[in-house]
């Protein structure tokens, strides 16, 4: 079952980071879920005024984190989801969306919280987009990973020269 073994993450004095959000316009009830689940998540940590933009789908999620990444944002949350259908097009996108947002956060040094589901069925989708009776909310531990791992680059000096 997925979200056995999670870490216990707490994050404080973060108010001042710069968050964006991005995410995609596929599945609307559980991108509503998600959104708001890292809506939330921000809101508790005191983060009042994120960047909120959509685009078409999660294979655009990484274009949008990598302009974003460039434009002075301490971490970037990437939401989506991608179902299995009957082709291997799940496949490319879901491998396409993974190198692609682990790519940017490499390259800008800007941690990336990756909340793309990849799941079989919509009942899986709906069962961790954080809506009322699903098991686990992924965009909240999405955002919370994202800014935890900010916060720790930020506490982290740079090197004498």
């Amino acid at each position: 079952m997925s979200g056995k073994g999670a870490p216990d993450v707490s994050v404080r004095k973060v108010s001042d980071l710069r968050v964006a959000v991005i995410a995609a316009q596929w599945h609307e009830k559980v991108m509503n879920g998600l959104v708001d689940g890292a809506l939330r998540a921000l809101h508790d940590l005191g983060i009042d005024e994120p960047t909120l933009i959509r685009v078409p789908g999660s294979f655009e999620l990484p274009v949008a984190a990598k302009v974003l990444a460039g434009r002075g944002y301490d971490a970037i949350v990437a939401l989506g989801v991608v179902i299995r259908g009957g082709t291997p097009h799940f496949d490319y996108v879901c491998q396409g969306v993974t190198q692609g947002l682990t790519q940017v956060s490499v390259d800008t040094g800007v941690p990336v919280g990756f909340g793309v589901l990849t799941c079989d069925t919509e009942e899986q989708a709906l069962d961790r987009a954080g809506l009322e009776g699903s098991a686990e909310d992924k965009g909240h531990e999405a955002v919370t990973a994202a800014v935890a791992t900010a916060a720790t680059l930020r506490s982290v000096s740079e090197p004498w020269h």
